[in-house]
Formats: C-alpha cells, sequence, structure tokens
C-alpha cells in the first residue's frame, strides 16, 4: 500500500482517498449544508466561524488552514479570526454569531447537555427554524471533515512565498 492512499508516513490512511465513494457522500452533505445555510440567510462568514470554531475545539489543523483562507476571501478580518477562540472575552462578535459559536460547540461537545442547552436557548432568541438548522448542520458536517482529516493526518504545507519559521 502506497501511493496516494496513505499519507507520507505510511501509517495513517487518507480514508478520502481509499474510500473514495463514502468521501464524496460526505462532500455532497457539505454541498447540500452549503446551499441550506445559504437559502437559511447565513452569510458565508458566519458559517466560516463556525467552521474555524469546530476545527479549533478538535484541534484539526488542516481544517483550520483551509478555512482560515475561506474567511479570509469572504472579508473576515484578522483580528477576529485571531480572537476566534476567545469569543466569549470579546465584544467583536455579533449576538448572532455569539449564538451560532455556542451552538457549534454545543454540537461538537453534546455529551455537555446543561451547556447544549444553554447554547439551545440562546440561539433560538436569535435565529428562525432554517437558520438554527443550518448553524447545526455547518457543524455537523465540520465536524466529520474534521475526523476524517485528523485520522488520516492530512499534512498542513506552507503556502507558497511564506517566509520559514521563526522569520
Amino acid at each position: 500500500m502506497s501511493d496516494a492512499m496513505t499519507t507520507p508516513d505510511s501509517r495513517r490512511v487518507f480514508v478520502d482517498k481509499r474510500s473514495p465513494k463514502a468521501y464524496h457522500a460526505l462532500v455532497q452533505t457539505s454541498e447540500a449544508v452549503r446551499a441550506t445555510a445559504a437559502d437559511a440567510g447565513l452569510d458565508r462568514v458566519l458559517v466560516e466561524l463556525i467552521n474555524l470554531r469546530v476545527s479549533q475545539l478538535n484541534g484539526c489543523a488542516y481544517c483550520l488552514d483551509v478555512h482560515t483562507r475561506a474567511a479570509l476571501r469572504a472579508g473576515e478580518s484578522t483580528q477576529r479570526l485571531g480572537v476566534l477562540a476567545a469569543w466569549r472575552d470579546t465584544e467583536v462578535f455579533t449576538p448572532r454569531e455569539r449564538a451560532a459559536l455556542a451552538l457549534a460547540e454545543a454540537t461538537t461537545h453534546p455529551a455537555d447537555a446543561t451547556a447544549q442547552e444553554t447554547a439551545y436557548g440562546a440561539a433560538r432568541e436569535v435565529f428562525g427554524d432554517d437558520e438554527l438548522s443550518a448553524v447545526i448542520w455547518v457543524a455537523i458536517t465540520i465536524n466529520a471533515f474534521n475526523r476524517v482529516s485528523i485520522l488520516s493526518k492530512h499534512p498542513v504545507r506552507r503556502a507558497p512565498g511564506s517566509s520559514a519559521p521563526g522569520r
């Protein structure tokens, strides 16, 4: 076993490459969720904030890399990206964003029933049914992609033209 089906260290399998039908189904789900979010009125910045926060919680370097670039393309600021991990301690996120981030965290850690109920209640106050459902689906989907990338150990490579570490 080798080629694009395994990671460079040969101890991990790129599950997306090894099981392309399953991965393609996940991609199709992601596309449907993206359309659902847009139809519900969630803007791309909010979707990317959810993707990033869930990826932070899960420690998925690959998805953090992908969605940081996507958030910047969508118009997100570097300041807000820099403080996203501590979003509760800042004033730079709107009440809707805060509710979405809390609900995304509760979706990522559903075993904390108290936090889940609190987050769901707060989200209910600022989101309609379609928006609420879309936020949850975005969080569910990025959680799935995080697991694919984490367990496959998808590498994060230095961007072309970026400086060497320590400079």
